[in-house]
């Protein structure tokens, strides 16, 4: 009986490590709607397909996250090391003003959308279980999740990520 108790937790292990690491996002995440800087509704499929080809660097952040302001400077020479990348700025701020004068505020040049529902609504924070931020996800020129998790801006995953070649 033991064994199977024993076997039944390794599985259960197993399995939840795999979620943690997808390689590829969820049709819903794809479906879930983002807001443009100009208010325009876009799905995050439509936003991440027109990078294929180029790797991208999505920072999940807001405008009010002590952390994800001081991620900023590393980001910024992530931005100069590796001008190639495409750096996605998704705020979950859900007053898009705020949003909008955080980006200016902290002068954060990439391509900015907005969750609208926040960090704790929404099918694409679910799938990346966002509890956190900022946070950190690297796409590669196939539109493959190569670096899921990071929640510090000078992890070192993430420019092993942005190195590492095809």
């Amino acid at each position: 009986m033991n064994k199977y108790i024993i076997l039944s937790v390794i599985i259960l292990i197993f399995n939840c490590c795999n979620f943690e690491n997808p390689s590829r996002f969820s049709q819903d995440a794809y479906d879930d709607i983002l807001y443009s800087v100009s208010d325009e509704k876009e799905t995050f499929k439509d936003i991440i397909d027109q990078y294929k080809g180029r790797k991208v660097l999505i920072d999940l952040w807001a405008s009010w996250c002590a952390d994800c302001i001081k991620g900023l400077p590393k980001i910024k020479n992530l931005q100069i090391e590796y001008p190639e990348v495409i750096f996605l700025f998704i705020s979950v701020d859900k007053n898009r003003s705020s949003w909008k004068k955080g980006i200016a505020r902290f002068k954060i040049n990439g391509e900015h959308y907005n969750l609208p529902k926040g960090m704790s609504n929404g099918s694409f924070v679910n799938f990346v279980n966002l509890n956190w931020i900022p946070r950190y996800i690297v796409v590669d020129e196939s539109g493959d999740i190569s670096m899921f998790k990071a929640t510090n801006a000078l992890d070192k995953n993430i420019v092993k990520a942005l190195k590492k070649v095809k």
